[in-house]
């Protein structure tokens, strides 16, 4: 199965520690969806995406398992927390997480934030993308 991966799971070290079956595959943007960092009543904000036209998400797929994907789903909450969402590239099925329930903007932890911002550079994508999404995020609260 495909996986798009979009949070602290960009991590290449602690994606693999999650999901040993994994193999990252190449970095990919997700078009008409926003990162935003949701309030999960633990603290500090966790990744999520939502539907936005003219919007992009820089993430990264991975192959997994099916035993990865039960792993995951115990780690994302789901089907509490998250839900998943499907989209194809060419011709395949990709599987990401999605909330369904919209909380309020709430940022990232710093340590959140390192693992995603070290993912981004395992992929390839420069931190200053993140890095100025949260800056627009904590001015509109969008």
């Amino acid at each position: 199965m495909l996986y798009f991966a979009f949070g602290s799971n960009l991590y290449h070290k602690q994606m693999k520690k999650r999901c040993k079956d994994s193999v990252y595959i190449k970095c990919y943007v997700l078009k008409n969806y926003k990162l935003f960092f949701r309030n999960n009543f633990l603290g500090g904000g966790v990744a999520d995406v939502e539907k936005r036209k003219n919007s992009k998400v820089f993430g990264a797929l991975y192959k997994i398992s099916k035993k990865d994907e039960k792993k995951l789903d115990i780690y994302e909450d789901f089907p509490n927390t998250y839900i998943k969402k499907y989209f194809k590239i060419s011709g395949k099925k990709v599987m990401f997480y999605f909330m369904p329930k919209k909380t309020k903007f709430n940022p990232p932890s710093k340590r959140y934030l390192n693992l995603i911002l070290q993912g981004y550079k395992d992929c390839g994508w420069e931190a200053k993308i993140l890095l100025k999404l949260i800056g627009s995020l904590k001015r509109h609260r969008v």
